[in-house]
Order: C-alpha cells, then sequence, then structure tokens
C-alpha cells in the first residue's frame, strides 16, 4: 500500500497524473505536490492526519527546513509525545499549490519551458485543497483522520470540511475564519503595492534578484498583524537598540524596529515574491458562504465531521468572533462541535508558540474521535 514504506520526516514530491481544473476555469497540467510525511500508515489507512500550513508556512512543519537549518514551524504540536504523534499517526504536510517550496507556483516551469512569474493563474484556498486531495489520492488515503490547521491552514481545514466531509472525520480550526474580512484584506494589499511598487520586481519577471526591499517591507507589515500591543510592549517597549540616547536619525533606533527588519530580511532569504502575491490574494478569496448567498451553515449541510475550533483573546487579525460566527453556522448545520477560547499575550502567532492548553484541548479532541 503506497506510504508503507514512509520513515519519518521523509520529503517526497509527486506529480499529478491529472490536469487540475481551477476555480477560475482554467487548468493547470502537470502539477507537482511537494510534501513532508511522519509515521507509517496503518493496514486500513484510518491513522492519516493532515496538517495544513499557515500563509507563510510549508511542509517542513516538524523537521528541520533544508535552506535556513531551522526547525519546522510546528514541532511544538506535532512530534514524539506531541498531541499529533507519528507513533500513532501518519502525518502529512504538503506545501500549498502556489507555494515556493516545491509545489507548483508562479516560480514553476509552466508548459512553455518557461518560468510561470505572473502568468501564472489566480488560485483559491478550494484549489489548495483540491490539490491535496490528489495527494492524499496518491498516498492511499480516502478518509482521514483529522485534519489540522492554524490560520490559512484553517481555511484549508474548512473549505475541505465544505467540499469533501466525507473525507474527513475530524477537523481542528485554529486562529482562523471562513472568510477574510476587509481589514485583513487592507493589509494585504499594502504588503502586495510594497512588492510591486519594488523597481526590482519588473512586473514579476525578476529572476533570481528578488524585489528584496518590497518583500521585505510587506512582511514587515504583516508581521505586525500577527502580534499584539500587549505582546510588542511586553517584548520591546520604547526600548532603545544598541543605543543610550535617541541619534534623531531615521536607523532602527527602537528595538522593535530593529526586529521587524529583521523578519523581513530574514524572510526574503526563504519566501518569493510572486508567491506571497498569488497566497495572499487565495486569501482575500475566501468567503466560504459566497456559494451559498451567504448563509455560512449550508456550507457545512449535513456533515458528519465533528470540528474543534480553538481562538485566542488577544488575536485581532482573527478575533473570537470569527471562531464563534462558524461555530454558530456548525450549529445551525447540526454538527458535532467543540469552542475553546484561549487566554494569551501574543496575538495571532500564539497558535505556533508554546501553549500548552492548546496541545490539550486537540490531543483531547483526537484521541476522543480516534
Amino acid at each position: 500500500m503506497p506510504g508503507d514504506d514512509i520513515r519519518f520526516g521523509l520529503d517526497r514530491r509527486v506529480r499529478l497524473a491529472a490536469p487540475l481544473t481551477l476555480a477560475s476555469g482554467q487548468a493547470l497540467h502537470g502539477v507537482d505536490v511537494a510534501y513532508e510525511t511522519y509515521g507509517t500508515l496503518n493496514a486500513d489507512a484510518s491513522n492519516a492526519v493532515l496538517i495544513c500550513h499557515a500563509l507563510t508556512g510549508d511542509q517542513h512543519v516538524a523537521s528541520l527546513h533544508p535552506r535556513t537549518g531551522k526547525p519546522g514551524w510546528w514541532p511544538r504540536l506535532v512530534g514524539a509525545g506531541k498531541p499529533v504523534d507519528p507513533a500513532r499517526h501518519f502525518i502529512v504536510c504538503s506545501n500549498v499549490l502556489g507555494g515556493c517550496s516545491g509545489s507548483t507556483g508562479p516560480g514553476s516551469i509552466g508548459p512553455a519551458g518557461d518560468i510561470y512569474a505572473m502568468c501564472f493563474p489566480v488560485i483559491t484556498i478550494a484549489d489548495m485543497v483540491a490539490a491535496q486531495l490528489a495527494l492524499l489520492d496518491h498516498l492511499g488515503v480516502r478518509v482521514l483522520a483529522a485534519a489540522v490547521g492554524g490560520s490559512m491552514g484553517g481555511m484549508q481545514v474548512l473549505q475541505l470540511a465544505a467540499t469533501a466531509p466525507d473525507r474527513v472525520r475530524s477537523a481542528v480550526v485554529i486562529a482562523s475564519a471562513a472568510r477574510h474580512s476587509a481589514q485583513n484584506i487592507a493589509f494585504h494589499e499594502v504588503g502586495r503595492q510594497a512588492i510591486m511598487a519594488d523597481p526590482g520586481w519588473r512586473h514579476g519577471n525578476y529572476g533570481d534578484t528578488p524585489p528584496a526591499a518590497g518583500l521585505s517591507v510587506a512582511r514587515m507589515a504583516a508581521h505586525i498583524t500577527y502580534l499584539s500591543e500587549a505582546g510588542l510592549t511586553e517584548k520591546f517597549g520604547r526600548r532603545l537598540q544598541d543605543r543610550e540616547a535617541l541619534g534623531f536619525g531615521f536607523d532602527a533606533e527602537f528595538q522593535v524596529e530593529s526586529y521587524l527588519r529583521h523578519q523581513g530580511l530574514s524572510f526574503v532569504d526563504r519566501f518569493d515574491a510572486n508567491s506571497y502575491l498569488y497566497i495572499t490574494r487565495a486569501m482575500d478569496y475566501f468567503d466560504l458562504a459566497a456559494p451559498h448567498d451567504g448563509r455560512l451553515a449550508d456550507a457545512f449541510k449535513g456533515t458528519r465531521t465533528r470540528f474543534a475550533l480553538v481562538s485566542f483573546t488577544s488575536d485581532w487579525l482573527y478575533p473570537t468572533t470569527e471562531s464563534r460566527r462558524i461555530v454558530r453556522a456548525l450549529n445551525a448545520a447540526g454538527a458535532e462541535v467543540s469552542f475553546v477560547e484561549l487566554e494569551s499575550p501574543h496575538g495571532h502567532d500564539a497558535f505556533l508558540l508554546d501553549t500548552p492548553e492548546m496541545n490539550r484541548v486537540v490531543d483531547g479532541f483526537l484521541r476522543a474521535g480516534a
């Protein structure tokens, strides 16, 4: 059976045999999906857990990133002795369609033999999920024990549960929403305009010399939304960076300025500018209720999937009100759902940080559904 020989942390790539029809009506041929697996698929293929990554994540969820050498992005939740454990689960995490870590995206070679760049078709969260479902078919996984994701990963989990409810028994949605708000879209547009205003962007045809300044500013602006005022004040306050007095200039005088600049510059080394444009646009398009005349409950009508939702008190990017909206819709649809709001000063990024309460919630939910 596919997956029997998969070892802990094995990084793979598969080319989908069939063209992928997109929400736009276009079709992508020769789609590659890069993925990483942990654990072993059991005899009846009933222990698979799909981990869905956020905007700037990738398939390296719990092992060293091959480019940066840094640990995976969710080792606090995924790993030995963690809620998603390779000793019990066959864990799959793929780089999303449109990404820049091996899956087909704007940096890939198109049918004409050239890099797609801005000729890559605009994609949606539903298109990302379609590619993931094709990957699961390749791996011999018909029904997932669970799908788990935070932020944009939570959007993918919701989309999966809405469009293919027969393929996921349990869904864990953390710090996410069923639609992108006007404020979210506005922040993304600032980032996109920063990239496109960089002379080095060259209408997306920048080759090996990325629009570093624009992408760095985009990351800085986005990173602010992942934090909270309380968290920033606690970590940095108005403390100066490597100086005792104000310099009366425009260097990074405050620690928070230096921190943001570091975040921006390090991001350029690991992420593609055009991928950032395409993935943020996919998030902006996300509105799970739109195909149902705005009735979110209808997106989950008749579902047998069980849901767990988690939000954080200081998350103003995807606040608790968004999670409660999903919970109300699931209740109206007659779905089995549990919800908890957790105290945290860390803003949206709380789902990636050391949050024992979140781990207990996820672990208990997954064990109850096993």
